[in-house]
This record gives structure tokens, sequence and C-alpha cells, in this order.
């Protein structure tokens, strides 16, 4: 059973997905054909929601929407060039001096902060920011967020990936600038809320070195993937009520480039990105490799997808191709996406002619 933070995570992605689709903008688990909830179906039923865009910064780009991510122009490696104005999610945020006290709520955030070298003024992450191991640890949610406990930090920056409803504002009453940054749609907003926080916090050098080295390092990986007949199909577990990705989301645009397509492509009839498809779908589909992410949520495993009733018989699990991924690792899409696509094309670089 997923834990309910678990259960949490899924449906404010999956409300983001919705609030995405009707930004007009583009946009991570499943359900065991038990009868848990009341949704999947024979034919693989896709339940809402794709995960909600990211919105693009952008320094000084009054223009840039919301929903994409703006590109920020400003060079602010130097605290003498704030102020800066972003664009991000919830518009225009002007950074009025070089944060010193950066509070974030987004786990994706706090690893991005780190790396581009403003880890020194994080002063605290929410509890599920566990990477890297400098990071503060605190018990702040991300998900339900309280302005109280935010303010005890004196932030002079706070980084979250939604607004369950009045923090930003809230924030904006106290003079804290916040920057919105939902959950990427693909590797271009990804690099954008990298230098996003590459501006804000005064490490827009940092922030776009670290793009490049990743835009290099996924070149090299998805040039080492070996030519196939056919895409490899995969079925990616978010967590154990069959939650998964299609190709259209931002795990699925990485997994593409190690060659692979999700068999929910065609279940997605909501186009959500992130159907909850049946386990009779799944069992129909056969899916060449199944990819966990949902090990340390949901203690799911090889031996525990091999152990459920009837999938002995999928070929990824007769032939073990059963990658189990941190899940914070298949999930998260700052810099340690190049290890992600690392572990998948290390593990399916033999599959050459099809994994049947």
């Amino acid at each position: 059973m997923p834990s309910p933070t678990r259960a949490v995570v899924v449906t404010v992605l999956i409300v983001l997905a919705l609030v995405a689709s009707a930004c007009g903008s583009d946009g991570p688990d499943e359900t065991l054909g038990t009868g848990s909830d009341p949704t999947p179906t024979a034919e693989a039923t896709p339940t809402e929601g794709p995960s909600s865009p990211t919105p693009e910064p952008t320094v000084s780009q009054p223009d840039s929407t919301p929903e994409q991510t703006p590109e920020p122009t400003t060079n602010t490696d130097d605290g003498a060039a704030f102020p800066v104005t972003v664009t991000a999610a919830n518009g225009e945020v002007t950074v009025a001096t070089r944060p010193q006290r950066i509070v974030s709520l987004s786990p994706v955030a706090t690893e991005i902060l780190f790396a581009i070298g403003a880890g020194d003024r994080v002063v605290a992450v929410d509890s599920a920011s566990d990477f890297p191991a400098e990071a503060p640890t605190t018990d702040l949610s991300g998900f339900d967020p309280n302005i109280e406990s935010l303010a005890q930090f004196d932030p002079d920056l706070v980084v979250i990936t939604f607004d369950p409803g009045e923090l930003i504002s809230g924030l904006d009453a106290l003079g804290v600038p916040a920057l919105l940054q939902p959950s990427a749609l693909g590797l271009s907003d990804a690099y954008s809320q990298i230098e996003q926080l590459g501006a804000a916090t005064g490490h827009l050098a940092e922030a776009t070195a670290l793009v490049a080295s990743m835009q290099s390092d996924i070149a090299e990986l998805a040039a080492m993937v070996p030519e196939r007949p056919e895409p490899l199909t995969y079925y990616f577990e978010l967590d154990p009520t069959l939650y998964t990705v299609t190709t259209g989301t931002f795990a699925g645009e990485v997994l593409a480039l190690a060659g692979m397509e999700s068999i929910a492509d065609a279940a997605d009839g909501a186009a959500s990105g992130f159907p909850q498809l049946s386990e009779e779908f799944i069992l129909d589909a056969d899916p060449d490799v199944i990819v966990l992410a949902d090990t340390v949520c949901c203690g799911q495993s090889a031996d525990t997808v091999a152990a459920r009733p009837g999938w002995d018989v999928l070929s990824a699990v007769g032939a073990g191709r059963i990658l189990a991924i941190d899940d914070s690792l298949a999930s998260r899409w700052g810099p340690r996406v190049v290890d992600f696509l690392a572990a998948v094309v290390d593990e399916t670089a033999e599959l050459t002619v099809g994994a049947r």
C-alpha cells in the first residue's frame, strides 16, 4: 500500500496536471486490478491528470507567460546585479537583493540550489527534500505549507511547487518573494527552472553551466542506445495502484531517449499523461521492461512484482527485465535526471532487437 504521503503526492500531481491542461499547456502512479478504487477497467483506464506544467521563469521578461519557462537573461552572478526579476509560474517575481535565507519546499529545487552553489544559503527545506545529504532537515510540508512555520526561518526567498491557497499572497504580504516551480513537463522545463533559480539567487552562470553539462551528458547517453527495429515498450510504475506515465511526460521523455515507449500511450484517454491502468491492460500489453519508481515509498521490487497473481507470465518478469529505481531519482527533474537516464540505458543496453 502506498504511504499517505505518496498518495498526497500523486493527488497533487494529478491536480496540477489538470490545472495545466486547463491552461492549455502540456503536462507521477497505478492500481492492481483489484478493486481498490473505482477506476481501473479492463482496458486501461486513464484517470485524470497530467502533471503540472512548469511555468517558466524569465529574468527581466515581463511578456513571458506562466505556462512556459521563461529564460533568465540577466547575469546576476554578482550580488550587485540585484534587484532581478524572474518570471516564474506565478508571474514576475522581483528579488531585491541576493537571497541569504532561502527556504525550499521543493525537493527538486533543493537539489538544484545545492548543485548551482546556493546551498550554503538554504536555511530550511521541506520534509521530502532528502538530497543532497548536507541539506538541512525540517518537518515543513511542501503539500500543506504553513505561513507561520515558514516565517520562523525569516526567509528572503521561498521556492514552492504549488500554491495550495494563500501561500504566495501570504508571503507577498510579508515581503518575501516566492518562486512557483511546478512539475516539469519536459527537459526544457527542467532546464528553465534551473536557470530561474540561478538568476534569482545570483548563480546564473553556474546554472547555465549545469544545464550545458546535463545536455551534453544526456546527448552522450542517448548516443549509446543501440538501434532497434522498434522501441522497447515499458510499464513505469508510480505506485502499486497502477498509476503510470505516458511517453508525453517528463519521465516519458527521458525514457524515450533510451529508446523506450510507454504502454500507457494507448490508454491515456484523458490525455493526462498519468493514467491509471488496469491489471488486465498491463498483462495484455506485456511490456518489454518494467520500471519501478515505487521502491522506496511502497517497498516494490522485482520479487514483489513477480509475486503478484498472474504477473509471472509477463515477458519482463520472466526475463528479469525489471528496473528497480530509487523513487526520487525516477521522479525529480533536477540535475540527477542524468543518473536516471544512465541507469535505464545501462540496464537496457543489451536489448538490441526487441526484448522478446
